[in-house]
Formats: C-alpha cells, structure tokens, sequence
C-alpha cells in the first residue's frame, strides 16, 4: 500500500513592506501638490518697503529736503488758491454748471494729490546724498520723517475731506455725483492710513513653476 503524500505548501510573499513606499511617496507627493495650492491662493502680495537697517541708516546721515516745503511758509495756503484757480478756468468753459464744475475740481484735486503724496516715490524735489534710502518712499512717508497725525499732515487730511463737504453741497446731494467724489476722498483718505504706511500691495499672476517637458528617450 503506497504511503499518503505529503501536503504541499505554498508561501506568499507580505505585499506591506513592498506598499509601505508607494503609500509614502503618494502621501508626499498629495502634500507637496497642497503646498503648491497654499502657495499660489493669493492674488494680492502685500510687502514692507523702506524699513531695512542700511536704508534708515541712509536716511539719519543726512536732511531729506524732498518733503521740506510743506512746511514752508505759504505752503498750506498754496492748496485753496490752487482749487479757486482751477474753479475759475473750469467755469469759463461753455455749458459749465455748477455741480459739474465743483465735481471736476474735487476730481482733480483728488488726482494730482493721490499722484504727488502717494504714487510717485524717491526725491524728486531733494539731493541725491542718501544712496537710494527713499527710492521705495512717497512723498508722504517722507513728510516730518514719517510721523503721523503732524500739523502739515493733518492739514492734508482736512484739505479733501472739505473739499468734498462743498462739492457735496453745490451738487444739491445728487446720488451719483456723490458716489464719484466719495469714492474720490476714499482712495485717497486710506492712502494716507498709517496702516498703510511702507506697504505695497503687487498683483501676483502666478507662482507656478515652470516645467520642461522630457523628450522621448
């Protein structure tokens, strides 16, 4: 009688040691995907200018004279005769009515403010003995060396906030008349915020990098 064969056995290979790397590798890969996402989610890049140690280095060597004249003597009555001189010339021309005439002049005064204390930067009006220290800082970071609530910037403060209160009144209160020289005064009220003070909002369009395709090997 042949004996009984012996049963066979059949060993499978553990599959965890060999998973346990591509669960890895997909889990890296999913947060570096996140990371990128993280990254490039704002539209609007916010940085602080003007504020390193050799650039206020710079600026304590020598006296800025860019912002000097705003404290000059007639510099502040210099604002209303600008203002009734162009309410003047505007009104000369034909078909001007009043509320269209005191909206472009609180336009204008808006414009030229906002382009001279806020946008254009460096010194035009001073030397150039601070090494680009104020290349980066407007007009009005410069004025009285930065500080706030000063008389000259109070000043500039007052100037278009009344100058709204009449254009508002000689308007008779017309709702889109309103709506233009409030937005007006608005832009250039937050301008001169010092929450704002030494900062630039930039457009970011985006932050993906560039990848080159492989040809075929």
């Amino acid at each position: 009688m042949a004996s009984p064969r012996a049963p066979i056995s059949i060993s499978i290979p553990a599959m965890s040691s060999h998973l346990a790397p591509i669960h890895q590798s997909s889990s890296s890969a999913s947060q570096t995907l996140r990371e990128r996402r993280g990254r490039s989610g704002s539209l609007v890049q916010v940085q602080e200018v003007g504020s390193a140690d050799q650039d206020l280095l710079d600026q304590s060597a020598y006296t800025n004279l860019n912002p000097e004249w705003v404290n000059g003597k007639g510099a502040w009555l210099i604002h209303p005769f600008l203002v009734l001189v162009g309410k003047v010339a505007i009104d000369n021309f034909p078909g001007m009515t009043q509320p269209m005439s005191w909206t472009i002049v609180n336009l204008s005064y808006c414009m030229v403010s906002y382009l001279m204390f806020h946008y254009v930067t460096g010194t035009p009006f001073g030397t150039y003995d601070h090494s680009g220290a104020y290349d980066d800082l407007t007009m009005w970071e410069q004025i009285d060396e930065g500080a706030q609530y000063t008389p000259a910037k109070k000043w500039l403060v007052c100037m278009p906030i009344a100058l709204f209160l009449i254009s508002t009144h000689y308007t008779q209160y017309d709702p889109w008349a309103f709506a233009i020289n409030f937005t007006a005064l608005v832009v250039v009220l937050v301008a001169k915020l010092p929450q704002v003070r030494s900062t630039r909002a930039t457009l970011v369009i985006s932050t993906h990098p560039t990848i080159t395709p492989r040809s075929p090997q």
